[in-house]
């Protein structure tokens, strides 16, 4: 196995095919997984939809360190390989970097994957209102698409955050010191997997 940094476009028919969003996000670093050669996963960080965040989890100054580890996706629902995707990415990460991610509820996801690289579990997303109707899992967000919904709101379902560090001891401590969110226990109960059963062309490591 191999994980290597590829181009963002490579990401397009993982995201838009088979990934259950279907949707691509901003993407700023992306890394592929490699199984002889072959490409069988992806992943992508990218900065927060929202400057709050970016600024709420260690303060302003840490602001421009904060990525959203937004987008994973493998070819197949292995035993460790959503692991060995997320764990070394972000060593090739440029550090410091304060890498926060979410396990969407309305799916059934927990964040095992999260728990076994070792991120801090900081509890639920903030409470966030919807328009009626408005389906999160695909399509733009709820934010870009007002004006064309009603104007009734629902409440969004809340997502486990996870947050971690990227960086030598140092750097880890000091940005683990200025973490403005609460750790907590790591939830836990039965996880749902999905396949949007699309197909992706892997596509072959070339020397």
């Amino acid at each position: 196995m191999q994980v290597l940094q590829i181009k963002p476009e490579e990401t397009r028919q993982w995201f838009l095919q088979k990934h259950y969003m279907k949707r691509m996000p901003l993407i700023m670093f992306a890394y592929g997984l490699y199984e002889e050669n072959n490409l069988i996963g992806v992943i992508t960080y990218g900065a927060p939809a929202s400057p709050h965040l970016a600024r709420g989890v260690c303060g302003e100054e840490h602001a421009l360190d904060v990525l959203e580890l937004n987008r994973l996706c493998l070819e197949r629902n292995e035993k460790n390989l959503a692991s060995i995707l997320v764990s070394r990415s972000m060593k090739l990460l440029p550090p410091p970097k304060i890498i926060v991610s979410y396990a969407d509820t309305k799916q059934g996801h927990i964040g095992y994957v999260y728990q076994a690289t070792n991120f801090l579990y900081t509890g639920l997303s903030a409470k966030r209102k919807d328009p009626v109707g408005f389906d999160t899992s695909g399509g733009k967000s709820a934010r870009h698409s007002r004006g064309h919904w009603g104007t009734d709101l629902v409440d969004r379902p809340r997502k486990h955050r996870y947050v971690t560090f990227v960086g030598d001891k140092r750097q880890k401590k000091e940005l683990r010191q200025k973490l403005r969110y609460d750790v907590q226990p790591y939830p836990k109960g039965e996880s749902k997997t999905y396949d949007a059963g699309g197909n992706v062309e892997t596509q072959t490591l070339l020397f």
